[in-house]
């Protein structure tokens, strides 16, 4: 089973290379930043709660994201793999979603990680925030925020898979299919 954590800023293109590699992998991409979209745009509970955070540019709490990826894993039992795409963020997170995989006799094969310039970042993500209606990308203070908070509180996983011989750093310039040789490349040296 192939398991991969794709990371990288706000912008750094995980969600168009997901949706690349899962077909590629034949893998399931599990994205947690859809399915708060999907809650907060049917007004769930769940979704309500995420909003609240993300309209901030901070992170949604670890127990609702927690709860919510457990399910996402359980409604997919015979995956040959998963992308989980913002998530995990925190170190904590890191840990509890290697125990919920063990359990399910697996564990994160790699982190692969989009690295891009900040700049870079804040110009795609206001071109993006004029045709997606998401008001996260409309505001360049919050994307900045946004980046302040990945590199505050959610890069510290490098060095965490790093010490597992996990991390996988790839350039996140170029074409989407230079990208995604790029990304290839790392995920099938496995």
């Amino acid at each position: 089973m192939t398991n991969l954590v794709l990371f990288g800023p706000p912008g750094a293109g995980k969600g168009t290379q997901a949706e690349v590699l899962k077909e590629k992998y034949n893998l399931v991409h599990i994205s947690t930043g859809d399915v708060f979209r999907f809650n907060i745009k049917n007004a769930t509970e769940l979704g309500s709660l995420a909003k609240s955070y993300i309209d901030k540019g901070q992170l949604v709490p670890d127990e609702v994201t927690i709860n919510m990826l457990s399910a996402e894993v359980d409604k997919n039992p015979d995956a040959n793999g998963f992308i989980f795409d913002g998530f995990p963020r925190t170190e904590a997170q890191a840990e509890v979603l290697e125990v919920l995989l063990k359990d399910k006799e697996t564990e994160i094969s790699a982190m692969v990680a989009l690295e891009v310039d900040d700049e870079v970042l804040v110009q795609r993500l206001l071109n993006r925030g004029k045709t997606s209606g998401r008001a996260d990308d409309a505001d360049e203070e919050v994307i900045r925020n946004r980046i302040k908070v990945y590199y505050n509180e959610t890069a510290i996983l490098k060095e965490y898979y790093q010490k597992q011989n996990k991390y996988h750093g790839v350039d996140g310039v170029g074409s989407v299919g230079d990208i995604t040789d790029r990304l290839s490349a790392a995920i099938d040296s496995l």
